[in-house]
């Protein structure tokens, strides 16, 4: 089983497939609107921008299960991600935890910590495996997340 072997909601509610990214780095986060890590929104797409043409992506999941912080639907959604200038693609709703956790998140979470909070990093290799996650308080832009990817997009396919 693999990251690109799932299909998910996009943020029309439309099934896409993640086959796409195969190859890729992928940078998972659950994101939300109205949390005080919002503005990570500007350093993942900054991220993005840096390593686009290495092969870097990342991918936005909102969750509403941490403090109520992603309450809105698509158009609001959308109007975060533009106030913060970021076109990474964002995909419908999820949940990340619990019971009603998204198969994509029990894939992420199958050897890693389950979020525990509002933009959890997870990195996936090339060949879509889970390499690290990361908690909130990383900072997109960090030494720490930068070098994880720079270590993924060197590795071999």
């Amino acid at each position: 089983m693999s990251f690109f072997d799932f299909t998910v909601n996009n943020l029309e509610g439309r099934q896409q497939s993640l086959s796409p990214y195969k190859g890729k780095v992928v940078l998972v986060v659950n994101v939300a609107s109205e949390c005080g890590y919002t503005p990570q929104y500007a350093g993942l797409q900054k991220l993005q921008d840096a390593y686009r043409a290495k092969g870097l992506v990342v991918l936005g999941f909102p969750c509403n299960q941490f403090g109520g912080q992603e309450p809105g639907g698509a158009l609001e959604i959308q109007a975060c991600s533009a106030k913060f200038h970021a076109s990474f693609a964002v995909f419908g709703k999820v949940e990340v935890k619990g019971a009603g956790q998204a198969p994509v998140y029990a894939f992420l979470t199958a050897k890693h910590p389950e979020p525990k909070w509002n933009f959890t990093k997870y990195l996936v290799g090339k060949d879509g495996q889970v390499l690290e996650s990361f908690p909130s308080k990383v900072d997109p832009e960090g030494p720490e997340l930068k070098a994880a990817i720079d270590k993924a997009l060197a590795a071999a396919q």
